[in-house]
């Protein structure tokens, strides 16, 4: 396994990469970010058993371009802005918002969208983000560094003795499955247009 940190992740390959200019583009790409996972949250795509929402596919994703440095910032950037109160996460509304709804069952959840970023960035930093089934392994890891806190968390908030996988795992494969194919497919499709256009 190449874990070797060396690589150019996506956003290192256009704009600056020093200097002044260099940390405006990295404030950019922040902000881009954070509205970006708020955006996402907020998607729900029909599908069976349960709809598919796209804040974790836009959680690994970021992590994957921006890599881990660029991606823990936009993260809890992100995580700051659900905790001042703002309507940024997929099932907070007007009635239940930043730190009550972050305490909540989703509470480890969003623990993991952490790890994960961080994760997807270090692979990403690694290569893995340029071919399909290295993208499919880190997003299958990026899946697991989300559901094992989130699960974690529902048990102890509830009970051990409650269904915790039939609430917080398995409605969800199908849709996760979907989104990991969709991700392997697209970042290195991305790779290979830069490929060209910079050949």
């Amino acid at each position: 396994m190449n874990l070797t940190m060396n690589r150019n992740v996506l956003v290192e390959m256009f704009g600056a990469n020093e200097g002044a200019a260099l940390r405006v583009k990295q404030a950019a790409l922040v902000i881009l970010g954070i509205a970006a996972l708020a955006v996402a949250a907020k998607i729900k795509v029909p599908m069976w058993p349960v709809p598919i929402t796209m804040g974790t596919f836009a959680v690994l994703t970021i992590g994957a371009a921006y890599g881990p440095r660029l991606g823990l910032a936009t993260i809890l950037g992100y995580m700051l802005v659900g905790a001042l109160g703002y309507d940024v996460f997929a099932g907070s509304s007007a009635e239940k918002f930043g730190l009550e709804y972050m305490m909540g069952g989703t509470g480890g959840y969003l623990v993991g969208y952490v790890l994960a970023t961080l994760a997807l960035g270090s692979l990403a930093r690694a290569g893995w983000d340029r071919s399909a089934p290295k993208m499919a392994g880190a997003m299958l890891i990026g899946n697991a560094l989300i559901y094992v806190p989130g699960l974690i968390w529902l048990g102890m908030l509830y009970g051990w003795d409650k269904p915790i996988l039939e609430w917080g795992l398995t409605p969800f494969l199908v849709g996760d499955a979907i989104k990991l194919a969709l991700a392997a497919v697209l970042l290195p499709a991305v790779w290979k247009l830069v490929g060209k256009a910079r050949g």
